[in-house]
This record gives C-alpha cells, sequence and structure tokens, in this order.
C-alpha cells in the first residue's frame, strides 16, 4: 500500500511539472534587490515548466526566456518622491524605526504606487487568464490579495527576510518575543531582562506602526474591491494563504525559533548554483588582482551619488591608497569620485558573479539581507556601511558572528576605514569563521531552488493545501491567548472565594454570636 502511494504522489508530481501550471507573480516592491528574490523564484518555477507570469514596477535583472513579464513603471511624481526621501536618509543616520516612521508619512508612496498599479490597463489583462496560483512579493501590500480572490486562486507569499510579525500572522506562526529578536533589536543569546523589556517595548511599537499602515491597506483594498459582489473579504484573504516562503537559513543564521509548516526557508534563493560568465573587463580586473579585489556595493535602492561627498570622498582615498584593486558601484559613470588606476566603475554589477570570483577577497556592503547571504555564501568576509532599516541590525549580527567589522557611514574617516579594510583583509580569523559558516549554510536536504519548486508544486497538487495552516490563523486574538479562559477561571476563584468568605464569615457570626447564659436568670429560673 505504501508503495503503491508513493508511486501515486511521484505521478502525482509529474502530472504537474508536464503540464506545467500558470503562476501569476505579483512583484511590486520598488527595491530592485526585493526583485532579484522574487524573481529568482519565479525563474525557478520557470525552469521546471511552469507558465509563470510576472507583473513587476521595473525590469527585473533577474529574467528566464519562458517568463511572460508586464512591467508597469511607477509614476514620474512617485519616483521622484521616492529618490528624494532615500536620498535624504543616505545623508543622516537612521534606526530600523525611523526608517518605518517615514513609511507611515513621507515614503506612503510605496504603498500607494503598488496599489495605483492595481487599476492600470497593463495590469488588468491578467484576468484574461486562467491561473492556478498567485505568488506575491510582500512589501505592505495585502491589499493586492484582492487580485488572488478575484483569480480564485491559493496564494503564496515572497518575503525576503527572516519572518516578521505579519508573515507570523499570515501562517499562524508563534512570534516568541521572549528569545527572538525583532527587526528593531539588536541582541544576540542569551536576552538578559534589559534586553527583553527592549525587545518587547519595539515589538509593542512595531505593532502599533503596523495598526496605522493597515488603516491604509484596508483602505485601497475596499477601494479596488470592495464592490466585487460575492470576493473574499481582506480578512478572510489572509486567512488563506497557503504558505510563506522566507528568505532566510535558521539553523545557520538564526535566531532558532519555532516555524510551523506554512513557513518555508529558501534562503540564498538568488545565490547560482553555477556562476554566470563576468562581463569581459570585470572578468580581467580580477583575474590580475593576484594580490585579491574588493567590491564595494551600497545597495539597489540608494545611489551612490545620494551619499554625502566628503564621505564619498573619505571612501575614495581609503580605496585608493589601499594596494588592492577595488570594482565599485558607481551610477553616474560621467562623475566619478576620482581616476585612481586600481579602482573600476560600474553602473551595475553582477554582484553574486563577482563574490564567487575567488580573487574576490573583501565585500564593502550596506549590510543589505541580499548581499550579506551571497558573500557568506561565498565565504567573503565584509566590511559593512549600514543605512536604514534591517541593514542595521544585518550589520550587528554580522560583526558579532565575526564575519567582518561593521562602521558607521556617516561618521567614518579615512584612518577607521583604512584600519578596518586592513584588519579584515590581513587577519585570517574573518575569512575562516565565515567559511565556517558557509558549509554550514549549504548543508540542506534540498537546495533553495528545489525547496521552492517542490512546495509550489505541492500546494498546487493539494488545491492550497490547506491542511497546512496552524489553526491559530483562524483563532480570534481573545482565544489563540487564552484570555477567554483565563478570564473564566479568575471568576470561578474569585466566586469560590468570596462563597469561602461569606461562609466563614456566616460560621464566625454563628460561634460568637452564640448568647452567654446569664448565673442569676438561670438560678430565678430554677427556683419557678
Amino acid at each position: 500500500m505504501l508503495a503503491v502511494r508513493s508511486v501515486f504522489l511521484l505521478l502525482a508530481t509529474l502530472a504537474v511539472s508536464a503540464r506545467g501550471a500558470n503562476i501569476l507573480g505579483l512583484f511590486s516592491s520598488h527595491s530592485p534587490s526585493h526583485l532579484i528574490v522574487h524573481m529568482s523564484v519565479a525563474k525557478a518555477l520557470a525552469e521546471a515548466g511552469h507558465n509563470v507570469t510576472v507583473v513587476a514596477m521595473q525590469q527585473p535583472k533577474v529574467m528566464h526566456k519562458n517568463i511572460h513579464l508586464i512591467v508597469v513603471p511607477v509614476k514620474e511624481e512617485q519616483e521622484r518622491v521616492l529618490e528624494d526621501q532615500l536620498a535624504t536618509m543616505a545623508r543622516q543616520k537612521n534606526s530600523v524605526l525611523s526608517t518605518l516612521s517615514r513609511l507611515m508619512n513621507g515614503m506612503t508612496v510605496i504603498i500607494d504606487a503598488q496599489a495605483d498599479l492595481l487599476s492600470d490597463p497593463r495590469f488588468q489583462r491578467i484576468y484574461e487568464t486562467k491561473f492556478d496560483l498567485m505568488i506575491m512579493g510582500y512589501f505592505i501590500n495585502d491589499f493586492q490579495l484582492g487580485v488572488a480572490a478575484k483569480l480564485n486562486v491559493p496564494v503564496i507569499i515572497d518575503w525576503m527576510n527572516s519572518p516578521i510579525p505579519i508573515i507570523d500572522d499570515f501562517t499562524g506562526n508563534p512570534t516568541e518575543v521572549a528569545y527572538v529578536p525583532n527587526m528593531a533589536t539588536f541582541a544576540t543569546h542569551p536576552m538578559g531582562l534589559v534586553k527583553r523589556a527592549e525587545n518587547l517595548a519595539k515589538y509593542l511599537f512595531i505593532r502599533y506602526m503596523a495598526t496605522v499602515l493597515d488603516i491604509r491597506v484596508s483602505r485601497h483594498f475596499r477601494d479596488y474591491f470592495g464592490e466585487e459582489k460575492g470576493l473574499r473579504s481582506l480578512s478572510e484573504m489572509r486567512k488563506n494563504i497557503s504558505l510563506a516562503f522566507v528568505n532566510c537559513h535558521m539553523i545557520s543564521e538564526g535566531p532558532i525559533r519555532p516555524l510551523v509548516p506554512a513557513i518555508v526557508e529558501i534562503g540564498g534563493i538568488q545565490v547560482k548554483d553555477t556562476p554566470d560568465p563576468l562581463p569581459k573587463d570585470i572578468q580581467q580586473f580580477l583575474g590580475k588582482s593576484k594580490d585579491g579585489a574588493i567590491l564595494l556595493s551600497l545597495g539597489s535602492n540608494v545611489k551612490s551619488t545620494a551619499v554625502k561627498p566628503e564621505v564619498v570622498q573619505v571612501i575614495y582615498k581609503a580605496l585608493s591608497g589601499i594596494k588592492r584593486n577595488v570594482i565599485w558601484k558607481w551610477e553616474d559613470l560621467e562623475n566619478t569620485p576620482g581616476n585612481a588606476s586600481n579602482i573600476l566603475y560600474k553602473k551595475w554589477l553582477p554582484q553574486d558573479d563577482i563574490l564567487a570570483h575567488p580573487n574576490t577577497k573583501l565585500f564593502i556592503t550596506h549590510a543589505g539581507k541580499g548581499g550579506i547571504t551571497e558573500a557568506q555564501y561565498h565565504g567573503v568576509p565584509m566590511v559593512a556601511l549600514p543605512i536604514f532599516g534591517d541593514q542595521l541590525g544585518n550589520a550587528d549580527l554580522m560583526q558579532n558572528s565575526g564575519y567582518g567589522l561593521a562602521l558607521d557611514l556617516q561618521s567614518i574617516t579615512e584612518e577607521s576605514l583604512t584600519a578596518a579594510l586592513k584588519e579584515v583583509l590581513e587577519n585570517d580569523k574573518y575569512r575562516k569563521t565565515i567559511s565556517s559558516f558557509t558549509s554550514l549554510y549549504r548543508d540542506r536536504p534540498m537546495t533553495a531552488r528545489q525547496t521552492v519548486v517542490y512546495w509550489t508544486e505541492y500546494v498546487l497538487r493539494h488545491r492550497g493545501a490547506p491542511h497546512l495552516q496552524s489553526p491559530s490563523v483562524h483563532m480570534s486574538f481573545v482565544e489563540l491567548h487564552n484570555l477567554d479562559l483565563y478570564a473564566l477561571l479568575i471568576s470561578v476563584l474569585a466566586i469560590l472565594v468570596f462563597l469561602t468568605q461569606l461562609t466563614l464569615r456566616f460560621a464566625w457570626k454563628k460561634l460568637m454570636g452564640k448568647p452567654k447564659s446569664n448565673p442569676k436568670t438561670a438560678n430565678k429560673q430554677k427556683k419557678h
């Protein structure tokens, strides 16, 4: 019987792959690095024979010939506002909480632009196709779940980091505040009393901000899908997400925490099994870097020209004075920081492929999750210059793990940066430590790509796989935390205490309130 069942499952898997499911990828994040992760998921499915249609708001760097791409660019005014906000953050010291605060105020364009996408005629064409599944790249765009409701298909969420509270909510995953640091808390295990208090306070603040942002999200859902008859509500759609892909590998990265079956780790999905050939000029430049080369990239969200000119000059002087070749991601090739012979400027870099090159010895990074992951995978030590958001926590964790050093971008000097570069390049402990991590990170039963294909086809085979859902998804806050049970127990206990107290008072009155006999009265009664 077991053998027959195994054969049946194998045939079912082959059937899904053979016919190729129609899968919609809705990836509306404005971040190119987010899109790289999402498109890597789409590419894995296209390579497995599925028919993948992707809607994005920018031209992706990762692509496959069998992916049908629909690009709906951000409006010029929205793009300008977003660039101004990012440029402002690049010139000041930020925290995770200050970044989230900006999302509630000046950067709400990130949410609104993703909503505007839904009414664009180019997007509306997707309703002409019969899809089997939707994969939604998540970034404060819950309202887009209405698309899946309208298409009547199951949903997989793709998140580009480790689980955050909203992903926990989607899947019913427990949020363990006592020992799992949130994105705003920089801590190592075990967390003491003060750190746990900090973690709780920041968790509550993040929850508050999420509640405020949800008002905007819910309004967009009502505006675009509220008049659709028979359509499931936003609340119902949030409770019917099949699973979530998260770009992490907690066995190696930490923290160790519970994960329900509906959370699937695909950390390193963007890292290629075999690096692509490098552009000729980069290949030659790395090839002649016998003493090793340095890669510098401050990410895809913030342009290098947005960094303070004096900070740029500090970086340039430090790099031009070091005896190593440097590849620097710099967008404005007409106005570079300088013309040092050891620096190669490129507008865009195949980052993963460069980090895979044996001559790349150091990565100067803004500590975005994607770059950190790629450097860890290839065993390249780092010097981090975080700018905003989760980058600060990533840099702190990287340094505490022994994979490199972290500096404050706004206050670095030529001396401090040079010292950090020499320390990481010349002290072999960083390379050995990150190489040890690399071995652990790669040790998995399936690669990230195989994991994506297997679990996507699992959801397709089992029609949304509702059996994967945690019961907690469908429980109210009161039920989930047993508040009704505690209230009942406290009420019963209070009643018992009250009745006991009442009984004791009654007994006391009976015992102490009985009239004492008077000897004189007793004698008179005897005479009569």
